[in-house]
């Protein structure tokens, strides 16, 4: 484990591979608004790109020394916040995010993905990132522009549950595959366990909403995050803030459901910052909030609703 001032690097003995586990010990601990940097590998040995592409050591020796405990992502982590405590929220500013090196892979598998019998045999493609410019270019030529942000980023989930696979999302964040969570955005993780134990993973360059054949590019990366202990809210279900957006979220196998849970969230955010009445805020979702399909691979599927902020920023009824 490479540790510098409040900075973890991907390694052998700083990831959890697979897993989420409430008695997981923490690599670090800090302040609550503390900062930390983050930096994450991606993939099996079986996602390695062929010669031309540089893999960094960290991910060969992860790859020599352990194996998933789970079906999931390798993750690094935990961090422990202090005066975490259960019942808490975890704030999340991803203030910055890069990458930790110049490939990806997108993977199309049988029997998994939004079309599970279609494809009959395994291909993978690795894609060449240009990391300064944010460009990626795929095998038959296409450049895409590039959106990294983490796949994956997650409390320890409550201690009863033991050890969880990192492919579902659930109250605890993991695998959100949420694209817009990019540098500039912050994340609200309900806390199970003292401390929090922050968890970070799956890299993506970039992904569209769905993420239907299960990857994205994925890749490494390298995310400062500030870590801060709210007390003055309380959430159920992992929420996030953009720059313009108050960002509601669901996970569960049915999407129908899903919509249900993130559009409840979002009413009693607006009749808590408006004073409107719940039938009013119903509506207003109506005209001006966006349900949007998170993903629809990861077993619990993912819905999002967001709404722009400025239509909050009103007097508050009856006031």
């Amino acid at each position: 484990m490479t540790t510098l001032t409040n900075r973890i690097d991907a390694g052998a003995d700083a990831v959890h591979w697979g897993f989420f586990d409430a008695k997981l010990r923490p690599l670090t601990t800090i302040e609550s608004g503390e900062t930390i940097t983050l930096s994450t590998v991606s993939g099996g040995p079986e996602t390695l790109p062929p010669s031309g592409f540089e893999v960094p050591q960290a991910l060969r020796d992860i790859h020599a020394s352990q194996s998933p405990r789970l079906p999931g992502h390798i993750c690094t982590g935990p961090v422990e916040v202090k005066s975490a405590a259960p019942g808490d929220v975890l704030e999340v500013k991803i203030q910055d995010i890069t990458f930790n090196y110049d490939w990806g892979y997108t993977a199309v598998r049988p029997l998994v993905g939004a079309l599970p019998d279609d494809f009959d045999e395994p291909h993978i493609f690795h894609t060449k990132i240009d990391t300064e410019a944010r460009k990626g270019l795929l095998p038959w030529g296409l450049e895409l522009d590039l959106a990294p942000f983490f796949g994956v980023m997650a409390t320890a989930p409550p201690p009863a549950w033991g050890a969880v696979s990192t492919l579902p999302p659930r109250r605890n964040g993991g695998n959100l595959d949420n694209k817009e969570l990019v540098a500039g955005t912050t994340l609200y993780l309900p806390v199970f366990v003292p401390g929090a134990l922050f968890s970070v993973g799956d890299g993506h360059g970039v992904q569209g909403d769905g993420e239907v054949c299960v990857t994205a590019i994925e890749t490494g990366l390298v995310g400062t995050f500030e870590l801060t202990v709210r007390r003055d809210m309380s959430l159920e279900w992992p929420m996030a803030e953009t720059p313009t957006h108050l960002m509601t979220m669901a996970f569960d196998p049915d999407l129908d459901d899903c919509v249900v849970i993130a559009l409840r969230q979002m009413i009693d955010l607006v009749v808590a910052r408006t004073g409107l009445a719940r039938h009013d805020a119903f509506a207003l979702l109506s005209l001006q909030a966006d349900v949007r399909v998170t993903q629809v691979v990861n077993g619990n599927k993912g819905i999002h609703v967001m709404l722009a902020k400025r239509l909050l920023d009103v007097p508050k009824a009856g006031a």
